[in-house]
Formats: structure tokens, sequence, C-alpha cells
């Protein structure tokens, strides 16, 4: 059985390397670059050795035998919000 985790982001995307950190599956960005470029993470399903890859909603990390599920939190809601500031 696979564990999943809903990782939410406030953006349109996040780079895979800052994903890591922000799910707490690394505690150093050193530490994710080297975990990368070792191929040990999948982006949906296949292996990815860039760390600057973007992640986008609805695209899914596994790292360690866990599922990150990404999902974008309402971006229009923040943009409109942003413009009657």
């Amino acid at each position: 059985m696979t564990n999943i985790k809903e990782i939410k982001i406030k953006t349109e995307f996040i780079q895979l390397d800052s994903l890591l950190k922000l799910s707490d599956a690394v505690s150093t960005g050193g530490q994710a670059k080297k975990e990368i470029q070792n191929g040990k993470v999948y982006l949906n399903d296949k292996v990815c050795t860039m760390r600057g890859k973007k992640i986008y909603s609805g695209d899914t990390i596994t790292y360690k035998g866990i599922n990150y599920k990404i999902k974008a939190e309402n971006l229009e809601n923040t943009e409109n919000r942003a413009r009657k500031l």
C-alpha cells in the first residue's frame, strides 16, 4: 500500500527541489538535489533528474514510497484579491 499526501501550492507551479523541501520529504536543498540527481524521485511514474523541473497541479511525485499529489489552491481568487488591493 502506498501512502498519498496532498501538497497544496499557491502558485501555478513549483520546482521539484522546492516541492521536496515543502513536503518535508527532505530537510535541505542539497539533499533534494542529491536525491533527484541520483534518480530516486519520480514524476508521474517516470524518473525525473531535473531538480528545476516545474511541477503543476495534478502531477504526482513519488519519493521513498510516498506519493505527493500536487494541488494548486484557487489561483483565480488569489489573483482577484491582489487586484482589489
